[in-house]
């Protein structure tokens, strides 16, 4: 690999050269950041506004002039990182596949020894990169914060640059946190609907009266706003920074609870914390991680906290039983979940050490109510960027579960238990009628 500082500048208008090549004029934008040389990008852009367009055409120059280059896009998904990457194999094409090499669906060889590689959003399949020396993050505001943290190595031994680019999505996740708390790391360029002029006026308007003006502002002017129908709407309120774990162990006199949610592909998440004699629960950790073994995760979760996990695997409780931990199912009813997180949250006793726990509290900004049919807001939430809340769930709902009147009780709504059956008795039993009467009549005989 070439070191780019040895590498001769491009030439002037290049970039806007091989966007009209190409059949595009390019925006003012496009062409700072195309020009830019800067490590860190974050592309803050409106919806169909061009931001995979303009990262498609800086992979492309990346790739030709400078050899020996590695490219990873990523996205949420492998449907969504191919999107990105079909950009780049069109735009190769379309340049004359000049020193192509090998073209797959997921990969792109040159013969100066660049390459590119399209990855779905998940740790098994990424933490065996290296070298990377660009790292490109589509739709970076809904790829989970864990993986974020995953790749960023990619570009240790590089000093390689990032791209994050995306539409916002809610004031949560490293995308937010990188826009607004990250100063001068990053060069930011941020891009509403109002630099576009090839969405029309008329389109707008009906996108605002079909969205609602929450969901319009983010979708096109690049608001971070507070998502719509969040389930714990006042959960941030309960997030502090500043108290010592061991401030906490003194308070709650060593008594330590936890929740698990078990998984695989989704996150395996659990987390704990301690009740103190005010009855107020500290949550002060948490382990979230994917694609492991339940080994794995039990080598990491500490065993003098008191678990309620998922009741849906009985096999891994016992598996973790059988490995000393002290665990029991919890009640997996939704509605009093939350009831009981949200009974909690309301009266002041439940408090998060969010340095500590940052998938949680990421995920608290995410998990809301889909909208039914008709457009309004659906009575469970959407089963999406829930697994620490559910492990949260499951400690406070049985923590609480003296307090919930429900519990165990028929509810409104709730259909009609069935009466109990009575046994039919054995054949061979004294209380057998049919069998006694024959006996009966013959001994009468």
């Amino acid at each position: 690999m070439i070191d780019p500082k040895l590498l001769p500048p491009l030439p002037p208008n290049y970039a806007q050269k091989v966007m009209r090549t190409l059949g595009m004029e390019p925006d003012p934008w496009q062409l700072q950041v195309l020009e830019s040389e800067h490590k860190r990008l974050l592309l803050n852009c409106c919806r169909q506004g061009g931001k995979s367009t303009v990262v498609a055409v800086l992979t492309l120059i990346e790739v030709v002039r400078r050899p020996g280059s590695m490219i990873v896009l990523l996205s949420r998904s492998h449907d969504q990182s191919r999107e990105l990457f079909d950009k780049v194999k069109d735009f190769h094409a379309r340049m004359g596949s000049r020193l192509l090499k090998r073209r797959t669906r997921d990969e792109l060889r040159l013969e100066n020894g660049s390459r590119v590689v399209c990855l779905p959003c998940k740790e098994e399949t990424i933490r065996g990169y290296s070298g990377v020396t660009l790292l490109v993050i589509d739709e970076a505001a809904r790829v989970p914060d864990d993986l974020y943290r995953a790749v960023r190595p990619f570009l240790a031994a590089t000093d390689g640059r990032l791209i994050c680019l995306s539409t916002p999505y809610g004031k949560r996740g490293f995308f937010h946190h990188a826009w607004a708390c990250e100063g001068n790391d990053w060069l930011r360029f941020e891009v509403p609907v109002g630099m576009i002029p090839r969405i029309k006026p008329e389109f707008l308007e009906e996108e605002r009266r079909a969205l609602g003006s929450s969901w319009f502002r983010q979708e096109y002017e690049c608001s971070f706003e507070a998502l719509e129908g969040v389930v714990y709407a006042d959960f941030a309120k309960h997030v502090l920074d500043r108290t010592t774990q061991a401030e906490l162990a003194a308070r709650a006199g060593g008594k330590l609870f936890g929740g698990i949610d078990f998984g695989y592909s989704d996150p395996f998440a659990a987390v704990w914390g301690c009740l103190d004699t005010d009855g107020v629960l500290w949550i002060v950790g948490e382990h979230y991680e994917r694609e492991r073994t339940l080994s794995y995760h039990a080598q990491r979760l500490p065993k003098n906290v008191f678990w309620y996990a998922d009741p849906s695997a009985p096999g891994q409780i016992a598996e973790l039983k059988s490995a000393g931990f002290k665990i029991q199912k919890a009640k997996n009813d939704i509605d009093l979940g939350i009831a009981a997180v949200q009974g909690r949250l309301e009266s002041g006793r439940l408090r998060v050490r969010g340095d500590f726990c940052p998938n949680l509290v990421a995920e608290a900004g995410l998990y809301h109510y889909g909208r039914d049919a008709a457009g309004k807001r659906g009575k469970k939430p959407e089963d999406d960027n829930n697994h620490a809340l559910d492990a949260l769930r499951y400690l406070i709902m049985m923590l609480d579960r003296r307090r919930i009147a429900l519990w165990g009780k028929k509810r409104l709504g709730d259909p009609d238990p069935e009466p109990p059956r009575k046994p039919k008795p054995k054949w061979l039993s004294i209380y057998n009628e049919a069998l006694w009467t024959p006996v009966a009549t013959i001994w009468r005989g």
